[in-house]
């Protein structure tokens, strides 16, 4: 199958960090599968009339490629997620061709056990590999997107720049925007955000908004505008997979957890009692199970409890998000936008510093964001 694309529209690059995990797959097999008309666009704001006359590049025109140090190519990775139901049967065989050709745009990602690369060294391959995709396809640009697992967040004496670090500053070596779709560093450095903003590049994170935040994000306003009291606010992650596995370690998980009590500190005005606990259930593979328990109090100190479950998977929630945030990025670029673009915090559980932390706020500052990509002068 290959798509019809408008042959006057040059085409834009997203270039995935963990490639081949489930995310990644997922969004390069659906964007696939609805630029052939197979599935609707469903999820991908983008898509929606708001949009239309906002200048993103169609989903046609972006090619695939990346980093990750798995080595299972992505048409077989997504054998394995329709399998567990996360993709539709039959879907990994109608879209194998754009699979494998994403695939064939893959470079093994680092440092790896054993590699006695500076950081110098590993920014200056990975900018190269990034390179070399762009001048290989003739793209007009390419977004550095990354979708790999949670890491620690650094210690204050690191003696070395965390793997998400040397990603982004080897996409600002090689002139792309950046999106950082994980709660990892990334380019939350001061170093890294001066530089990128010098190159004049856009830049958006971090970490997706897809779950148990984005329903924080509705409910803490409703308790502030209501003049409700929360008492205390906990949660329970329920997951497995690669995100399971990743977080099953307390220093990832922490760096986790950080986003999802931001929202409720900014919108409250203050912490609540309470944590969020994540637990690795590998056999949920891409599902994922959250519980919230809001203790609040009403009208003389009457005490009352809201709780909520949300179920649903991972991947189908978050790749249509990062085409979204890939056409965004690729979009602020083209109209000479550079900086971070706290315009995007309806997709982030920790967006950049400016962003209102109520959803209904966000959507409209994202609607006003595309107004602006219109006509950026």
């Amino acid at each position: 199958m290959t798509p019809v694309t408008n042959t006057e529209e040059r085409r834009t690059g997203v270039w995935l960090i963990g490639a081949r995990g489930s995310v990644a797959t997922t969004a390069v097999a659906g964007s696939a599968a609805v630029t052939a008309g197979l599935h609707p666009a469903t999820g991908m704001v983008t898509e929606s009339e708001p949009f239309a006359a906002a200048g993103l590049p169609s989903l046609s025109s972006l090619v695939f490629g990346g980093h990750d140090t798995a080595a299972c190519p992505l048409p077989k990775r997504a054998e394995h997620l329709a399998a567990g139901g996360v993709l539709p049967h039959g879907l990994p065989t109608a879209v194998r061709t754009e699979l494998a050709a994403a695939d064939e745009e893959i470079r093994t990602g680092g440092p790896l056990p054993g590699d006695t690369r500076t950081d110098e060294e590993l920014i200056a391959a990975f900018a190269a590999d990034i390179t070399a995709f762009v001048q290989r396809h003739d793209l007009a640009r390419a977004v550095v997107v990354n979708v790999a697992s949670t890491e620690p967040a650094p210690g204050p004496d690191s003696a070395r720049l965390p793997a998400s670090s040397l990603y982004a500053a080897a996409a600002i070596e090689a002139g792309c925007p950046y999106v950082n779709f994980t709660p990892s560093t990334g380019l939350r450095t001061a170093a890294l955000t001066d530089a990128a903003s010098a190159r004049g590049l856009p830049h958006a994170g971090r970490d997706g908004k897809t779950g148990q935040t984005l329903l924080r994000s509705v409910l803490a306003p409703m308790f502030v505008q209501r003049a409700l009291s929360v008492r205390a606010w906990s949660g329970t992650n329920l997951l497995g997979g690669g995100d399971g596995a990743a977080l099953a370690d307390p220093a990832a998980a922490a760096a986790k957890n950080a986003g999802k009590e931001r929202v409720l500190a900014d919108t409250l005005g203050t912490a609540p009692e309470g944590e969020v606990h994540i637990d690795d259930v590998p056999a949920l593979g891409d599902w994922k199970t959250a519980w919230d328990h809001i203790a609040f109090d009403g009208f003389l100190g009457t005490r009352m409890v809201l709780q909520t479950t949300w179920q649903g998977c991972d991947s189908a929630l978050a790749a249509p998000l990062v085409l979204d945030l890939a056409r965004l990025a690729a979009r602020a670029h083209e109209a000479g936008l550079a900086g971070p673009l706290p315009e995007l915090a309806f997709y982030f559980k920790d967006p950049d510093p400016g962003a209102p932390p109520a959803l209904a706020d966000q959507y409209a500052t994202l609607l006003a964001f595309a107004d602006r990509l219109r006509d950026p002068r």
